[in-house]
């Protein structure tokens, strides 16, 4: 029996410092592209090396964030990374930061959604913000096309930049409760697949199984070594320090890209109340199931208690 799909269409466009969501409505898809969403910081390199890893069935040693092109990253012209892409003879891994109803959504492609509790995305953000060099602010503001309002370095306090992201929905950056509410609502789909950063960080190698099953992957067991060291921090601060376009983006390069990959350091900062006040904005934004994965990582059902 065959089952009929209500595939997403898009309905709107989305254009910042950033981004421009229109790079999707020309490009050509193979029916085994991957494509990698996230709102940011939530896991993405980690998730281009992990694809990179699968793909290659750990042979690749180089930083597989130089194969994945972000679309939709406006800086680099649009026919340069159409051409990268065409030219690739692996199985293609693409990134995006797009909200699913932005997007160009193909029903041949395979989509991962990683996402990682709120908290911790400030904190990364924050690093990854603080890090910018100025020839990356004069990229991202200069470049010809510029939608709203220019990219501007950020408040130095973590705790003001944890509250701006709260009370803006993501602050300079992008909406953030839409994204991720987009693509939980379409987790039904068969060829979506919604990853977390906790479970990736608490058993690497049942997730990364789960997701090579999802890709049809077949993983030898004699690489699985390679496939998990390639895959580690150290490893990929390792290589990302090579990479010598990091230096003209971020103050430290590779190095500072790829930061610490760690949970919680938002704990012995925030006071309780500050904790939960992320916890608070999340339920006006989303859904009750969609707000406990987000935060937790666990996919359950939550029956209202009516008064």
């Amino acid at each position: 029996m065959s089952t009929t799909f209500a595939w997403p269409k898009k309905t709107r466009d989305i254009h910042n410092h950033h981004m421009d969501s229109t790079r999707w409505d020309d490009f050509r898809f193979r029916d085994d592209d991957i494509v990698i969403g996230t709102w940011a910081k939530s896991g993405t390199t980690w998730m281009q090396q992990i694809l990179g890893q699968l793909v290659s069935n750990g042979a690749n040693t180089d930083f597989a964030f130089s194969a994945s092109p972000w679309l939709d990253l406006r800086v680099m012209p649009k026919e340069e990374v159409y051409q990268q892409l065409e030219a690739q003879q692996h199985r293609r891994f693409i990134k995006t930061h797009l909200p699913v109803d932005a997007l160009v959504f193909s029903p041949a492609a395979k989509y991962i959604y990683i996402a990682r509790d709120t908290r911790d995305v400030v904190w990364s953000m924050h690093h990854h913000h603080t890090h910018f060099t100025p020839q990356a602010y004069e990229m991202f503001n200069n470049t010809p096309g510029l939608v709203g309002p220019p990219l501007l370095p950020p408040v130095d306090d973590i705790r003001a930049y944890y509250h701006e992201f709260l009370d803006t929905d993501a602050g300079q950056f992008w909406p953030f409760w839409s994204n991720v509410q987009s693509w939980w609502n379409i987790r039904q789909l068969p060829n979506v697949l919604l990853v977390h950063f906790n479970n990736l960080r608490a058993n690497t190698r049942a997730e990364i199984s789960r997701i090579a099953g999802f890709l049809g992957i077949a993983v030898d067991e004699a690489n699985w070594p390679q496939i998990l060291e390639h895959c580690s921090l150290d490893y990929m601060k390792q290589q990302a320090s090579r990479f010598e376009m990091m230096d003209a983006v971020f103050k430290g390069g590779g190095s500072s890209f790829v930061n610490k990959g760690t949970n919680g350091r938002w704990k012995d900062v925030l006071t309780p109340a500050e904790v939960q006040k992320a916890d608070d904005i999340a339920a006006r934004h989303l859904t009750p199931e969609c707000a406990h994965w987000l935060k937790t990582g666990e996919v359950k059902t939550i029956i209202p208690i009516w008064p």
